[in-house]
């Protein structure tokens, strides 16, 4: 039988990957993005088939789930991948763009899921995979917006898994640490044109830092290696509710064990050391 996916942000970095891995294990491949042109490469790709899509619009959403259920019949997989980071101390972040922020990386897998769930109901068969982030579990100085997003995806993945569980629909959240993508060219452009409060300078100057925001560094992982967590999650008859990948993640999952004293300790010693 045919499997088909719909991955959400597949013009680059993890959502690009997902694509391949998905169809090299022969799946039906719905890569979308708000930018077709970024998915020329994918266009005539056997198993492959290009949509636009933008997870902000209610209208987007529903037209690509209706154009895969009237082509194949059915949804096995959605992947929600789309997303980016807004950056920026907690103060200096307008509430427009805290609204733009929650559009994409909260409401926009929100809105997939509620388009899917009748589909995969019907076939009493399914996977949503929900992509959060280690930010989820240890917010960080700078990054409250951006983390405060990915912990609303992950309590949103967790509640939902419980409500469709006796329903044959699988509900999983593959958490990444650092990944080697573009995230630190569009975080850093999104702290451009901030208006900065004064006694933040250290937590600016910490996003310089190719590691600090989410991707490089020595305990990066490359895309692929996200990739092939979320095509295992879906190809299992029964995946794991969380999937970490690469060091950072695995050692997050302590975080939440640590006493709150001990993680300002932290903070407070690298703003000392930014300064």
């Amino acid at each position: 039988m045919e499997r088909t996916v719909i991955v959400t942000g597949s013009s680059s970095g993890i959502g690009r990957a997902t694509v391949e891995a998905f169809l090299d294990e022969q799946w039906t491949v719905y890569a979308t993005a708000r930018d077709t042109d970024d998915l020329d490469e994918f266009r005539g790709r056997e198993g492959c088939r290009v949509d636009s899509l933008d997870v902000t619009v209610d209208d987007d959403v529903q037209r690509v789930v209706e154009r895969v259920t009237d082509e194949t019949d059915r949804v096995d997989c959605v992947v929600n991948n789309a997303g980016y980071g807004q950056l920026g101390p907690v103060e200096d972040v307008p509430v427009e763009r805290v609204r733009e922020q929650y559009d994409v990386n909260v409401l926009g897998p929100h809105r997939l899921v509620r388009a899917v769930l009748p589909e995969m109901r019907r076939q009493s068969d399914g996977t949503v995979i929900n992509v959060t982030s280690t930010a989820a579990r240890v917010p960080f100085p700078g990054g409250g917006v951006y983390s405060g997003s990915k912990a609303a995806l992950q309590a949103t993945t967790e509640a939902l898994r419980a409500e469709v569980a006796d329903e044959g629909i699988d509900v999983v959240e593959v958490e990444p640490g650092p990944v080697e993508t573009a995230f630190r060219e569009r975080a850093t452009a999104e702290i451009e044109g901030i208006d900065r409060s004064d006694g933040y300078e250290p937590f600016y100057a910490l996003f310089e830092d190719y590691a600090a925001v989410g991707g490089g560094g020595p305990l990066a992982v490359e895309p692929a290696a996200v990739a092939a967590e979320i095509v295992d999650a879906a190809s299992s008859t029964d995946p794991a509710p969380r999937y970490p990948v690469g060091p950072v993640a695995r050692a997050a999952s302590l975080a939440p064990f640590l006493p709150q004293w001990v993680r300002l300790l932290v903070w407070s010693t690298i703003r000392r050391v930014a300064q």
